[in-house]
């Protein structure tokens, strides 16, 4: 299933960009497509951390929220940017990421520096430092929703 849904990826990626779609064309881009999906295979380099395509399914439900929660943070920033008073209370916290895999933690990671207000700004390891612009903020992220969230993307559990 890894080789075909990256040989997938890899023609469909193919077709966007050639833009050719002839009877010559298509044919030489599914034997180049087989050809490097072939050695991909015969030197082990492909894998489901670099090829997630497990993740997929779990998007349906992790993107929405993500997205959901970056508006809400932008509202938050913008009110603070358009208030005389300007009311930030700039926060270092450090955070600590529960998920197992290399790309649990880059998606816990990405997802704090996606969302306005707040950016990892060090990963080590299962700890990240954060700077927040308001200690609200900060407080939000370290009750772990987010953390939780992530966990069941990367996990299902």
């Amino acid at each position: 299933m890894l080789y075909g849904s990256i040989g997938l990826v890899l023609f469909c990626f193919w077709l966007v960009l050639s833009g050719q779609y002839t009877v010559i064309t298509v044919p030489a881009g599914i034997l180049s497509v087989i050809g490097v999906v072939a050695l991909s295979h015969r030197m082990d380099i492909a894998d489901e951390e670099g090829h997630p395509i497990h993740l997929v399914p779990r998007t349906l439900t992790y993107w929405p929220w993500l997205v959901v929660e970056i508006a809400k943070s932008t509202w938050d920033v913008t009110k603070i940017i358009l208030s005389p008073k300007l009311p930030i209370s700039p926060t270092l916290i450090r955070v600590k990421a529960s998920q197992r895999s290399a790309v649990g933690v880059a998606t816990y990671a990405n997802s704090i520096t996606l969302t306005p207000g707040t950016i990892t700004a060090r990963v080590s390891g299962h700890e990240f430092l954060v700077h927040a612009v308001t200690r609200s903020g900060a407080e939000d992220l370290a009750e772990g929703t987010m953390d939780r969230r992530v966990k069941k993307f990367e996990t299902g559990k």
